[in-house]
């Protein structure tokens, strides 16, 4: 089976004054598709940089990135967007909702950038998303009315509603308590099983770990262990 993430030698760079921070060092890293992996580190240990690579976000110094087959850095402007649009799903500590926007709306309008679909199709599909969340009774509610738990799995829904290959979380339990957070993880594990799409997250929260097939260990910009779970 073809990698669906593929890192060789990944190397990123950020001037900082007149220094340079390497922020990533040397990373080989493959990942296959339907896999629930963790990156795991500390603050400051290159964990959002590799998932913002991953994510086409930003742009290797040095090294290959290839996602789905594509070779991000040979891509064009436009190409890499197609390829955040139709490849890739993301979910944001932050929630990155758009508070004018109702719950339907928010969930709808990756639909709408990624363009050719009917109406009906985007209901349809809404609906589906909706359900799965377990958010039905809250469609009309805008995100400044939800709880934390209800606005995360609002940016679940949105993030899996154009049914992406790989879907990329950056700390998505860091704004939730205890109890809410493994209920989010445990939502997406049981969609990773059910739609096969491959999840990557970056977090330092133990209760993720517990949950992830796969834990990659990152310190310093260097990946420290592989561990496979084998769940």
């Amino acid at each position: 089976m073809a990698a669906i993430v593929s890192l060789k030698g990944v190397e990123k760079d950020y001037p900082l004054g007149k220094t340079v921070v390497r922020a990533v060092k040397g990373v080989d890293l493959v990942i296959e598709p339907g896999e629930f992996t963790v990156i795991a580190g500390p603050s400051g240990s290159g964990k959002t940089t590799l998932l913002n690579l991953i994510g086409c976000i930003d742009v290797a110094t040095r090294g290959e990135v290839v996602v789905d087959g594509a070779r991000t850095d040979t891509l064009s402007d436009n190409a890499l967007t197609a390829l955040r649009l139709r490849t890739l799903g993301f979910i944001f500590q932050s929630f990155n909702l758009i508070n004018v926007l109702d719950l339907v709306q928010n969930v709808e309008f990756p639909l709408l950038l990624q363009g050719g679909f009917s109406k009906a199709e985007r209901d349809a599909r809404v609906r589906e998303m909706v359900e799965k969340v377990g958010l039905t009774a809250q469609i009309r509610q805008r995100p400044n009315e939800l709880s934390g738990g209800q606005r995360q799995r609002v940016a679940i829904a949105r993030a899996l509603v154009t049914r992406p290959k790989i879907v990329l979380a950056d700390e998505p339990t860091a704004n939730l308590d205890s109890a809410t957070g493994t209920a989010i993880i445990d939502l997406m594990r049981d969609l990773n099983q059910t739609s096969g799409t491959t999840f990557i997250f970056s977090t330092h929260d133990g209760k993720v770990m517990d949950r992830a097939g796969r834990v990659v260990r990152i310190l310093d910009g260097r990946l420290e262990r592989d561990e496979r779970r084998g769940a």
